[in-house]
């Protein structure tokens, strides 16, 4: 589908009471030209928020803010993906909440910066500063009552961007993800998938930024366990070389195709291995940069703002368990935080880190249980 194609669709009159000074319908700096033909949902309309604070004033940030069904929408879903995905990770799952309630509901979904139809990054950009991002789309959107769906780093960005504001959500539905200090126990993404210098946290760390953009594509649609990882990797390797990799594939690559846009997402790779921990690095255009007080202020607050002695917002979890962020002592650590998890966690043997595009289905139930749309 190209741009054009995106554009086609109708602006509906909540939209129109944006303040247009602030909204662009015309795409920035993304290399991504032209998008699978399902890359936004039926009736949703292409829009770019130009961000007006921070390191990434002037960029424009990709979003859809959908309404389906008649009158006032019952219920709010607010997804917030990882690296190196894009909104497009989460197709599926909204494809069956759609088929699956008869209610009224508003979706907003968005590209961070760097990321699918967003502007190019200009520099390596991690979790404190997409939710930094994020929080100008909410104020501008004046959203509230959500239910936040979050995956991988979308973890730390959507529960950063919305802790502080915490009245505006009202569910959680998490996935292979963490806030907190990834556990020493077990696999880590020191040495997972595979040990050496095959670990996930390393592998950013000696591939020239050219050879990043077969990765996304490569790790997003992989299946779970060490053999059928290795055989998808062969398997890949021949289509990329033979010119038949998929629609979807194709749109990954081409997303981390220009150098800023690879190595933001490989800062992010990096970081991996002391994820949650907080960590300070230096980037060559904007100094020094450090998320600890970004990470400390989540894990202080999460459960006095969203706990059982807080707003006790409805909450379920998803984890692929071929995945460190699904171990046993990273699930603990959710639990601890958050009690009302327990007995709505599910979990997945066959699925590994990328379970929104495996297990559909059953985190669609779990949206529209948290989010009251049954």
């Amino acid at each position: 589908m190209t741009m054009a194609g995106l554009l086609d669709h109708t602006v509906n009159d909540r939209d129109k009471t944006m303040s247009r000074a602030q909204v662009a319908t015309t795409r920035g700096n993304t290399p991504l030209t032209s998008t699978p033909e399902d890359y936004l949902p039926v009736g949703a309309s292409a829009q770019w928020l130009v961000l007006l604070e921070g390191f990434d004033a002037g960029k424009k940030l990709f979003f859809y803010d959908l309404v389906v069904g008649d009158g006032e929408p019952e219920a709010t879903l607010f997804f917030v993906h990882g690296n190196p995905e894009c909104s497009y990770t989460y197709r599926q799952t909204m494809e069956q909440v759609l088929a699956n309630t008869d209610k009224t509901l508003r979706i907003v979904a968005m590209d961070h910066i760097g990321f699918g139809l967003s502007d190019q990054a200009s520099f390596e950009m991690v979790d404190v500063h997409h939710a930094n991002n994020l929080k100008q789309l909410v104020e501008h959107l004046g959203i509230k009552d959500i239910t936040l769906v979050i995956h991988d780093w979308g973890g730390a960005i959507g529960v950063g961007a919305f802790i502080d504001t915490p009245e505006r959500v009202t569910g959680l539905v998490l996935m292979n993800t963490t806030i907190f200090p990834m556990p020493a126990d077990g696999i880590t993404y020191m040495n997972f998938p595979f040990p050496g210098p095959l670990a996930w946290s390393r592998l950013s760390a000696y591939l020239p930024w050219k050879l990043w953009q077969h990765i996304p594509p490569l790790v997003m649609f992989s299946p779970a366990g060490r053999l059928p990882l290795a055989g998808h990797f062969f398997k890949f390797l021949l289509s990329s070389l033979s010119g038949k990799l998929t629609a979807e594939e194709k749109m990954y690559r081409t997303i981390f195709s220009t150098e800023a846009n690879a190595r933001s997402s490989m800062r992010n790779v990096k970081q991996t291995r002391v994820w949650g921990h907080g960590y300070r690095y230096l980037d060559k255009t904007q100094g020094w940069q450090d998320n600890h007080e970004f990470y400390q202020n989540m894990q202080n607050t999460i459960t006095q703002r969203w706990g059982p002695q807080g707003q006790n917002i409805n909450a379920c979890a998803f984890f692929g368990l071929f995945d460190p962020c699904a171990k046993d002592s990273v699930q603990q650590q959710w639990k601890d935080a958050l009690p009302q998890l327990n007995g709505h966690i599910q979990s997945f043997k066959n699925s590994g880190h990328f379970i929104e595009e495996s297990e559909p289905e059953a985190i669609a139930a779990g949206i529209i249980e948290v989010a009251g749309l049954s």
